[in-house]
This record gives structure tokens, sequence and C-alpha cells, in this order.
């Protein structure tokens, strides 16, 4: 290793590179990472933090109207301050820029600003200087695009944008339908705006299951959200109002903003990575084996460069899982199965294993328990919101293949469910689990009779 500046030289200090740098560096590798934006990458910065934040924001009308209408609070002269908000998300995000600075330093990474290009198997080079290391680690993630057949596009946000408005707008029309569209539909319109959300498809949140789809979308009309299927736009243009968006069936949208969510692209482009032959699928992802190797020995990836499974925990998994294989002595894959996910959506959707649709397409027999009902909290209120929670179960082993659920706290409860269908237990021993009373979870370890089998 001696040979080399660097045991790892990590390009991009987002979740997955920060992860896999640190523990690198405590198996005794020495390390550099680099990065042209910002510690933390898409989730810190401009991604699952702070929409989180934003959610936490666009909720509390929801609450008061629940507390005004049933719990006898009576609120006045409530308002809301978007410039207050962006100031407090932004100090938030400078202090997570100082903790991931200070987490690479202690584990004794060398961090480097500026943008890095890969020269050869074993060369980068950042501002000029090249250093060559034994492994080099691609973790650049993705960025969001407008597709190039809207005309007009560059007259629309994304969600970065989104993150830096200096106004909150009156109306906005969100195209795509995505869990980052769902979200910012379910933000805006819990802070006031009139949103139409349009999706080319029949129904959003494509790969999730078909329950949580419809249900959710039943939710979001209550709450006032357009949803218009089976439309896509196909030209923006300025208006005397703000924006003008002609949609593919020749009706027209007015808006003040027009927030494409309709994708993400790997950061893979320009960077050296085909010059040094790694090579890239048809969207440009980095190929990688079950180890997140790619076509050049010396060149890993991952995360949503490698477009797996792009989520967070799943980048930081890729990451301890390479760190392991390259200096533990202790060969990881990656495992991809009956991983969690959350919408933050209005209400929130959660799941975990296989949808219904998956577990029959993998020629199982399945018995499908699903219940759907008023939440506790809303008995008392105006709020005509119910929650969904569904259980997909073989019929043969009887072991709970998915868990899914549509309602307040979904993410929370389902994280711990988690635990259950990874470790691949029954609906005999959900059964046999007592239940937290008075609560929405309790209704997983409750449902007794199946809404359908076979």
């Amino acid at each position: 290793m001696s040979d080399y500046d660097y045991d790892l030289f990590v390009i991009g200090a987002g979740s997955g590179g920060v992860r896999a740098s640190r523990l690198s560096a405590s198996f005794g590798a020495r390390v550099a990472v680099a990065e042209e934006r910002f510690l933390g990458g898409t989730c810190v910065n401009i991604g699952c933090i702070p929409k989180k934040l934003f959610v936490y924001a666009s909720a509390f009308q929801e609450e008061m109207a629940e507390a005004t209408s049933g719990y006898g609070w009576s609120i006045q002269g409530a308002e809301f301050d978007w410039p207050t908000l962006i100031a407090q998300k932004n100090r938030e995000i400078e202090r997570l820029n100082g903790v991931y600075g200070r987490l690479l330093d202690q584990a004794g990474v060398e961090r480097i600003e500026g943008r890095a290009t890969v020269k050869d198997p074993h060369t980068v080079e950042v501002n000029g200087k090249r250093s060559t290391a034994r492994h080099i680690l691609v973790a650049t993630g993705s960025t969001p695009f407008v597709p190039p057949e809207i005309e007009g596009g560059e007259l629309a946000i994304t969600s970065e944008g989104a993150f830096y408005l200096d106004s909150l707008p009156e109306r906005i029309v969100i195209v795509g339908g995505g869990y980052i569209a769902v979200e910012f539909a379910g933000i805006f319109r819990g802070l006031g705006v009139d949103v139409v959300q349009l999706y080319r498809g029949s129904l959003f949140l494509r790969g999730f299951d078909d329950d949580i789809r419809s249900h959710l979308a039943e939710e979001m009309r209550q709450a006032g959200i357009d949803l218009r299927f089976g439309l896509n736009v196909a030209r923006i243009e300025p208006h005397s109002r703000g924006l003008r968006a002609i949609l593919d069936d020749g009706s027209e949208l007015e808006a003040d903003q027009v927030l494409a969510a309709t994708g993400r692209r790997p950061n893979s482009l320009e960077i050296g990575l085909e010059e040094a032959g790694v090579r890239l699928d048809t969207v440009g992802a980095v190929a990688v084996d079950d180890y997140s190797q790619s076509s050049v020995p010396s060149i890993h990836a991952i995360g949503d460069v490698t477009n797996r499974m792009n989520l967070t925990p799943v980048a930081l998994h890729e990451g301890i899982c390479l760190a392991n294989t390259l200096f533990n002595a202790r060969p990881m894959k990656p495992v991809h199965e009956a991983v969690p996910a959350a919408v933050f959506s209005q209400p929130p959707a959660a799941t975990v294993g296989l949808t219904e649709s998956e577990a029959r397409e993998q020629g199982r027999r399945v018995d499908v328990y699903r219940s759907t009902f008023r939440a506790l909290k809303q008995t008392l209120t105006d709020s005509q919101s119910k929650s969904m929670m569904k259980l997909v179960v073989d019929s043969q082993s009887q072991q709970v293949l998915g868990v899914h659920m549509v309602g307040h706290e979904a993410g929370e409860i389902v994280q711990g469910f988690a635990v259950a269908v990874k470790a691949g237990l029954t609906k005999d021993q959900f059964d046999a689990t007592i239940g937290i009373h008075p609560t929405s979870a309790e209704e997983f370890v409750t449902m007794r009779e199946p809404v359908s089998q076979g």
C-alpha cells in the first residue's frame, strides 16, 4: 500500500462517502475525501433533512385545525413566515455541515475541497494536483433534472430550488409521481399554497403497494391537493401572473412556480470514469458487482451513482460493506432486500418487504390482511382522514412478507416492524404479540381475518 499516496480516495462527501471514509480510516487505511459542494451531500443539504423539516412546518396547519375543532383550543392570529423557516433551516444545515467536518477530522480522514476527476485506475486530480490511491471510491450521488421534452423547462425549479425560494408561492404545479413530488405536494399544501400535481401515469408512487397508492391519493385529494393523473406538461411559458403550463391534452394551468420532480440522474459524467474504463449503464449509473466493484477492479461505487436503491440508509450500508471488504478482511455484500422506506407525505406512508403484487408475481399464494380506520386522535375532530394498514402473508409458511401503512407516524411504526420482517417472523408470532393500547400500531398485531386469500 505504501506505493500509493492513499489507500482509499473517496470522491463525494455525502452520507455513503463519509461513512466509508470514516470506517476505512478506523481500520487503519489512509483516506482522503474530495467534495466540491458541501459536506453531507444531498440528504443533509438539499434532501431528506431539510425536506423533513419542511414537512414538520407544514403539518402545523392540520394540527391547529384539529386542536380547534375537537380539543377546545382557540388559536387566533397564527401566521406563517416563509423567510423564518428558510433561515432556521439554513442554520441547521450549517450546523450539520460542521458536524460532518468534525467527524471526518476526528477519524483522521484528509478533507479536500474541489472537484475530483479520475485520471486512471489509481489516480485522481483535484485543483490541478494529482494523487494516487490503491482504491478509488465514487460516491457522487445524483442530481434532479427537468425532462428535455418539456419545452421551456428551464423556467421550472427542481427539488433543490424549492429549498431556496425567496418567497412562498400562492400557486404551484408539481410535475411527477415519485415520492419527492408527493412530499412537496403535501408540504406546499400544508403551508397554504394551491397545489396541482400532475403525473403521466394512471397512479403515482410506482413500485409501492397498490393499496398505499390508492389510499394516499384519496387522502391527498381530501386535503385539497388537485391530483391529475394521465397528464403531463408539454410546455412552460411566462405569463403576466407568473407561469403558464400547457398540458399534453391542450389544457392550461397558471401558477407562480412549476416544480419538476421528474427523476434524478447519477453524477457520473465528466469525472473521467469512462476514460478510465469504468462501465456505465444506459442511464449513466456506475455498473458494479455484488461488492460495489466497478468494471475496473480498483474503482468502486456506492449510493445513488449506482442507481441500485437510492436511499440514504442504503448508501450508508453500502459504505460499511465496502470498508469491511477492502480494509477489514471481511468481505460483505450489501443487502437490498426487506429495506424499509417511508414517504413523508401528509399523511405519511411507509413500507417494508414485498408488495402484494410482487408476492404474487413470485408465484406465491398470499393471505392479505387490511384495516382502514379513523385514528383515535381524529375522532373528536372534523378530520375525515383514515389510516390504512396491510399485511402480506405467505399462505403456506405464514411468514409475513410485507408490512404497509398510510397514516400518522407511519415511518416510526413501520421501522419497528421492519425488524420482524427482516427476521422472517410469521403471522402467528404477530398474533401472539400483545399490542400497546390505545395506539394505531397495535392494529398490526390484532388483524385476524384476511380480506383475501390465494
